[in-house]
């Protein structure tokens, strides 16, 4: 896939006066990476939240800087949004090279329907949310994806080691013997607590089985 495009201009304001950018429809940005001199720049928030919204995670950008004569290679580091509005307030963009491998987390999507839900009626719990891999910016997967159907009994778990994962070309930095997903007993997954794993997500938060394989 093509990488996608965004066109950005130097940023000349800085501190509590970026509020007036952020009015003006304007979103204050910071290009930076390794041996390369941290850059202010500012992008136009209309065009900026579009490009956000179509894009996956780890999805590798040619920024183009107003005045400079070739684009960027990036990746979107962090963004920075109003806890209350969810309004974008920052993004950090991080320069990369095509042929310098990068660490990057990458999404955990569930899909398919588990027999083990619907016919005893256990509680599928998504354990890791993400995987901490480090390959060449264009082998990193989007996402993946955990098909939940191959869980037909109650118990049944699906660990790290489990994915279709390109060891030739992926180096996996999560622990391959972490469960990703398990369906749980109904009595049992009320109580039972997570394992402190990076990336998990509390018992608490269990989710029920998608009705469709979900869309990243």
């Amino acid at each position: 896939m093509a990488n996608v495009e965004l066109q950005v201009a130097p940023r000349t304001v800085v501190g509590k006066k970026v509020a007036a950018l952020r009015r003006g429809g304007v979103t204050p940005a910071n290009v930076f990476g390794h041996s390369i001199e941290s850059q202010s720049v500012q992008v136009d928030t209309a065009v900026l939240t579009h490009l956000l919204r179509g894009m996956t995670r780890n999805a590798i950008i040619n920024l183009k800087v107003e005045g400079e004569p070739a684009p960027r290679t990036v990746v979107v580091r962090d963004l920075t949004r109003d806890p209350v509005t969810s309004r974008l307030l920052h993004v950090d963009f991080y320069q990369i090279s095509m042929t310098v491998k990068m660490r990057a987390d990458v999404p955990v999507v569930l899909t398919g329907v588990s027999d083990a839900v619907l016919t005893f009626g256990g509680v599928l719990l998504q354990m890791l949310e993400k995987i901490a891999v480090e390959a060449l910016p264009a082998d990193i997967p989007a996402q993946f994806e955990v098909d939940v159907s191959v869980m037909a009994q109650l118990e049944d778990a699906i660990h790290v080691r489990d994915l279709p994962i390109d060891i030739a070309k992926v180096t996996l930095h999560t622990d391959p013997d972490v469960v990703v997903a398990r369906v749980a007993s109904p009595r049992l997954a009320a109580v039972e607590e997570t394992p402190a794993v990076e990336g998990a997500v509390p018992a608490a938060g269990a989710v029920p089985a998608p009705a469709a394989p979900p869309a990243p």
